[in-house]
């Protein structure tokens, strides 16, 4: 049962009063947080994707932090170090940006690979590892990534381990006519304000409760067969050298049961699943020569294996639930 339907909905509205037509990805971006995972935005500047993930981080009341990579960023910037103070004698642990709820890393191709890994332990297992010593992260913990895929000089591309973190892989785009008129608009305060209320937080704890709801959205045994058999295409398939790993599996049935719960359903179907395969599986593959050859992308291969593999005829879960 999705107990915070209409407050979640009441918040998305909000949300796009600020990120003017673009609910589909803030949706994305809801069910990314609520099946505990995370998110790289990419786009050419200047479309939002900084503004998407700070207008996220108001609309929850947890802690936000902003982390803007450059070449010079450090590890332990990240993680955190231990530092010796001379006035006890020992080494005390000084906490990294990371240890927060909402992190935005900005232009995270920027920094060194060996800052980006260490991300790594963070994004997976929630902790970090710090002269031996483990420390946990806050809870709910999230990271939204963006980066700009026209700009080379001076950038470094995400390794496969990092993408394979990441959930979806999201494009804002541009506004449509309309949207970007709206949008001038309200940056000259012509634009007339819905009447919301002022309350528009989901706090904390309520995000956590929320997460514990999505994990008892039910999915059926069909479907679950149905996105091993996807994933399992995408490893066959000689038009690529890297397929989906079973991270990616686990990903796409906790993001549709969140999917399913933003719908205000306690239960996946098959079209839940269908409009997130083309977020959460391209950045994870790595197309072959003979790919190459054959002028095609990751995004056109899961599209095809959507037409290919055969979707499942569940019976009415809902009559029965």
């Amino acid at each position: 049962m999705n107990t915070y339907k209409k407050q979640i909905d009441h918040m998305l509205d909000q949300m796009e009063e600020t990120v003017i037509g673009k609910r589909k990805v803030l949706k994305l971006l809801l069910v990314a947080l609520f099946s505990g995972g995370h998110v790289l935005l990419e786009d050419v500047p200047g479309v939002g994707k900084t503004t998407i993930a700070k207008e996220l981080a108001r609309a929850i009341q947890c802690g936000f932090q902003r982390i803007q990579f450059t070449p010079d960023t450090l590890p332990s910037d990240i993680t955190g170090l231990s530092v010796y103070n001379m006035q006890k004698g020992e080494f005390e642990f000084v906490k990294g940006a990371i240890m927060n709820h909402i992190i935005l890393a900005d232009e995270i191709n920027r920094t060194s690979p060996k800052t980006q890994a260490s991300l790594l332990e963070a994004m997976q297992e929630n902790q970090v590892t710090v002269d031996g010593t483990t420390y946990p992260l806050k809870k709910p913990f999230m990271v939204i990534a963006t980066q700009n895929p026209i700009e080379h000089i001076g950038t470094y591309n995400l390794p496969e381990a990092q993408l394979d973190r990441f959930m979806m892989k999201l494009s804002i785009g541009y506004p449509n006519f309309e949207d970007e008129i709206k949008l001038l608009q309200k940056k000259e305060g012509k634009k007339q304000q819905q009447n919301f209320s002022e309350q528009r937080e989901i706090s904390e704890q309520e995000v956590l409760a929320i997460q514990e709801e999505v994990r008892s959205v039910y999915i059926h045994d069909d479907l679950i067969q149905y996105i091993v058999d996807f994933i399992t295409r995408t490893r066959k398939t000689l038009q690529l050298t890297l397929g989906a790993s079973p991270r990616a599996s686990i990903m796409v049935m906790e993001a549709a049961k969140a999917y399913a719960y933003l719908e205000g359903r306690g239960f996946v179907i098959p079209e839940d699943i269908l409009c997130l395969l083309p977020h959460m599986l391209p950045h994870r593959l790595l197309v072959s020569s003979e790919g190459r050859i054959q002028n095609t992308d990751p995004v056109k291969i899961v599209e095809d294996l959507m037409k290919i593999v055969k979707i499942p005829v569940l019976p009415d879960i809902s009559v029965s639930m």
